[in-house]
C-alpha cells in the first residue's frame, strides 16, 4: 500500500486545528506547517502525533512547496486547518491512492459560513467547490505569489474524487468574509506591484461585471438567496479592491525585498526527513 502524508498548513489555529488533525488521521504520517504562530498550535499538533514545521513564509506559495518538501509519502493529501475531512471521503482516498496511475485527483469541498452550507456562487477568486488536493510526491508545486498562487504539474489529472468532501468552515460569519475580503485583496495588491503590472481601471470594473455574474449566475449563486448575492459581491469586488490599493495606496502595499533567508524555516523546528521510499 502506498504510503499517505497529509499535509496541513496554519498560522495561529489552535481552536480548529484539534478537529483538522483528528479527521487525517488515517493517513499514515501527518506534516503541519506553522507560519509565525504565536499560540498553542505547535503544541497541539506535537501532542497529536505530527511532524511540525514552523517558520516565516512572505510568500503562500513558498511555504505551501516547503511542507510538500518535508512529506515522505508517495501521496500527499493537502488540508488547510480550517478544513475536515469527511470520512467517506478518507475511505476513497484510500482507494484512489492503491490503484490511480495519475499524478493528481480533484475534491469536492463544502463551503460553510458560520453553520450555513452554502454549495452554489464559489467562483474560484473568493472560494472554489473542488480542488486538487490529492497528488502523487513530485507532481505539484505552487508558484511564487502571496494569494491564489498557480500550480505547476507533472503527470495527468485523474478522475475527480466522488464520495465525500472537504467541509471547509472558510468564514465565521459575514464580518469575517468582509475582513477575508480586505486580506485577500491587501495580498493580492503586492502581488500586482511586485508585478509591474497592477492593470487598468477599466478593465478591472468590467471584471467586477464578469466575475459577479459567473458567481451568481453561472455558477448558480441565486440558488443561495441572499448568500448567494453577499458571495457575488465578495467575488466581483476582489480584483478591483486589489487594484484600488495598489493604485492609490502603493506604499502600503509594495511588498518587502525577499532576502535569500527569507521564508526559511527554523533549523531545530522539524528533523530532517527519511529519504524518499
Amino acid at each position: 500500500m502506498p504510503k499517505l502524508s497529509a499535509l496541513i498548513v496554519a498560522r495561529n489555529e489552535e481552536a480548529r486545528l484539534p478537529a483538522c488533525l483528528a479527521a487525517v488521521a488515517f493517513a499514515d504520517e501527518v506534516v503541519v506547517v506553522l507560519d509565525r504562530t504565536t499560540d498553542a498550535s505547535a503544541a497541539i499538533a506535537r501532542a497529536a502525533g505530527a511532524r511540525v514545521l514552523e517558520g516565516g513564509w512572505e510568500l503562500e506559495g513558498a511555504r505551501r512547496n516547503a511542507g510538500i518538501a518535508a512529506c515522505t509519502g508517495d501521496w500527499i493529501l493537502e488540508v488547510d486547518a480550517d478544513e475536515v475531512v469527511e470520512p467517506a471521503l478518507a475511505a476513497e482516498v484510500r482507494e484512489v491512492i492503491a490503484a490511480s496511475p495519475h499524478g493528481w485527483h480533484t475534491v469536492r469541498v463544502d463551503n460553510y459560513i458560520g453553520e450555513r452550507l452554502v454549495r452554489h456562487g464559489w467562483a474560484g477568486s473568493f472560494g472554489t467547490s473542488a480542488v486538487p488536493r490529492l497528488f502523487r510526491r513530485g507532481a505539484k508545486r505552487w508558484r511564487e505569489q502571496r494569494v491564489h498562487p498557480g500550480l505547476d504539474w507533472q503527470g495527468s489529472e485523474g478522475p475527480r474524487l466522488s464520495r465525500g468532501a472537504l467541509a471547509h468552515y472558510v468564514d465565521r460569519d459575514i464580518s469575517d468574509m468582509l475582513r477575508r475580503l480586505d486580506r485577500y485583496s491587501s495580498a493580492k495588491a503586492a502581488d500586482l506591484l511586485a508585478s509591474g503590472q497592477i492593470g487598468t481601471l477599466r478593465a478591472n470594473l468590467r471584471r467586477v461585471l464578469t466575475r459577479g455574474w459567473k458567481s451568481y449566475v453561472s455558477r448558480k449563486g441565486y440558488r443561495e438567496g441572499a448568500w448567494g448575492v453577499l458571495l457575488a459581491f465578495c467575488t466581483a469586488a476582489f480584483p478591483l479592491l486589489a487594484y484600488l490599493k495598489a493604485r492609490l495606496e502603493p506604499e502600503r502595499h509594495r511588498p518587502p525585498a525577499l532576502h535569500p533567508a527569507a521564508g526559511a524555516a527554523t533549523s531545530a523546528a522539524m528533523p530532517s526527513p527519511e529519504p524518499p521510499r
